[in-house]
């Protein structure tokens, strides 16, 4: 059964809150392609991200993977070592999304706390 626009909406506002957000995340092109790139190569480095999506600008790389942490579907994992070396990976928000996309509404409800948490932890670090 299809659900149409408009035909339903979650008992907790706070799940079509979460899901107006996350389309207008997802519903840009160079998140689904990260997510996608991330779950066929499993956890890369800045620059091999880039060298996968050539596509893409290093600034709007940033912003995207910023983004898609503080949403908790990466992890970013910076390495001591010089030149620096970050590494991303897909967390299991990030893959079920992936997994989800079609139904987006349901994957809202069931991970609405693990987003927020992810985001609360997120701000609380940049402080």
């Amino acid at each position: 059964m299809a659900i149409g626009v408009g035909e339903w909406h979650a008992d907790d506002p706070r799940v079509d809150a979460l899901v107006n957000d996350l389309i207008g995340a997802i519903a840009d092109k160079w998140t689904m392609i990260i997510l996608e790139t991330l779950e066929d190569k499993g956890e890369l480095r800045f620059t091999q991200l880039s060298k996968f999506i050539p596509e893409i600008s290093q600034k709007m790389l940033t912003q995207t993977l910023r983004r898609m942490e503080r949403d908790g579907m990466v992890t970013r994992t910076v390495h001591a070592v010089v030149p620096p070396r970050v590494d991303y990976r897909l967390t299991p928000l990030g893959e079920s999304l992936g997994e989800a996309f079609c139904g987006v509404w349901l994957w809202a409800e069931a991970n609405l706390e693990g987003v927020a948490a992810a985001r609360e932890a997120f701000d609380g670090r940049e402080r």
